[in-house]
């Protein structure tokens, strides 16, 4: 492959997008539009009526209200930025709203005017918002206002040249309110819905990384027993390789010690294996490492890795990583190792083994000229137990990425 395979030192994969409080912070936002397209309106519609229908209202009170609901928009503006956001201040938001639009059509005619259908828009967005026990709240603070206004309010005085058009009136102020009740739901529900929709999936992939840390925690456990009682056998084993060698039959045979002492090495890298499994358990990641140069610990990897694999050509560049340091974490090691191996098994014709650093960042990069990863499977690269080698497999890719 001519792209690296993964980049080992990159930023925490931590999973990050909106939780409940900035979901909840961004729906805030969408109500204080909202409440500008309603303080704008109000006050387009109170003197578009007054002055140019002239039809009498009391100005005072009813732009009051609008400047009241101005002035309690630029007072959520101030305290957003410093302030976590409940449910209970959206539910109250809502309230609010619901207050001034009652107010308004108090002095308006009441339940006559054609815009008491805005009441909607607000149930609407309390039944996407809030809980059951909030919504029902809304719904019986609206049934109770739209009761109220149909025995109580300031009735609309028409002057003589419209009474005899009022009906026509009412029906083009009924037909405005609904495009604007359904213009305003669906531009505030498809906003709404979609930072509903970033918070549950930003929870999922919470939950995909917990549990991906809880598999990681199983197999350091299984692994740290396991290497503890692989100490006995392996020790046994390089007795044993120790006295082979001595044995006349095999030391005046050079082929037989030769392969003696490659058994030997590999008994001692599997010892050093699981001393480095045993000397990391129960050790916090990322607290109480040392760090160390970049190149010297890549040159390391190279020169350990490279006799383990003679017929692979290693293309080895560790002059990349300049002045960068890295953790002088075992882990880091084994998974450039498992990086080598998966590439050496693609590609035995050669590997690449490079250090980049860019944007501040320091990528280790295992390159191979294997055949690459089909579409369907390069999606789930980097996940457990995902590999076209069968069942087994795939946690070295996995492994690297989580180091």
């Amino acid at each position: 492959m001519d792209i690296p395979l993964l980049a080992l030192t990159r930023r925490a994969r931590v999973p990050s997008g909106p939780t409940a409080e900035t979901a909840a912070a961004e729906n805030m936002r969408q109500l204080v539009q909202l409440r500008w397209i309603a303080v704008a309106g109000q006050t387009l519609a109170i003197l578009a009526v007054h002055f140019g229908l002239g039809v009498p209202l009391p100005l005072v009170e009813m732009l009051g209200v609008a400047f009241a609901l101005a002035a309690a928009n630029l007072l959520t503006n101030w305290v957003l930025p410093r302030h976590r956001v409940q449910r209970a201040e959206v539910m109250l938001a809502l309230l609010v709203d619901m207050a001034a639009l009652t107010l308004q059509l108090y002095y308006s005619g009441g339940a006559t005017n054609p815009f008491v259908s805005l009441y909607l828009l607000q149930v609407v967005l309390g039944a996407i918002l809030l809980p059951p026990g909030s919504v029902a709240i809304l719904a019986g603070a609206t049934v109770l206002s739209y009761a109220l206004l149909s025995i109580s309010y300031v009735p609309l005085r028409f002057p003589p040249g419209l009474i005899a058009e009022s009906a026509e009136l009412f029906a083009i102020g009924r037909w405005i309110a609904f495009v604007m009740v359904a213009s305003l739901l669906v531009l505030f529900i498809v906003r709404i819905s979609r930072n509903l929709a970033a918070r549950d999936a930003h929870v999922a992939d919470l939950r995909q990384h917990a549990a991906e840390e809880e598999g990681i925690v199983r197999m350091g456990l299984f692994a740290s027993g396991a290497a503890h009682e692989l100490g006995t056998p392996l020790g046994t084993l390089s007795v044993i390789l120790a006295d082979w060698r001595r044995v006349p039959a095999i030391a005046d045979h050079p082929e037989l010690v030769a392969e003696v002492r490659e058994m030997q090495a590999e008994v001692q890298r599997c010892k050093g294996i699981v001393s480095d499994i045993l000397h990391s358990a129960g050790q916090p990641r990322g607290e109480a490492m040392e760090s160390i140069a970049a190149g010297p610990f890549l040159d390391g990897i190279a020169q350990a890795w490279q006799p383990t694999h003679p017929q692979v050509m290693l293309d080895y560049d560790g002059a990349g990583a300049g002045t960068a340091v890295v953790a002088a974490d075992p882990a880091l090691r084994q998974a450039v190792w498992n990086l080598l191996d998966n590439a050496a098994e693609a590609s035995p014709e050669g590997v690449g083994l490079h250090a980049e650093i860019g944007a501040g960042m320091l990528a280790i990069v295992v390159r191979d000229q294997g055949p690459g990863f089909a579409a369907a499977a390069l999606g789930q690269v980097g996940q457990p137990y995902q590999s076209t080698k069968g069942e087994g497999h795939g946690m070295g890719l996995f492994l690297a990425a989580n180091v």
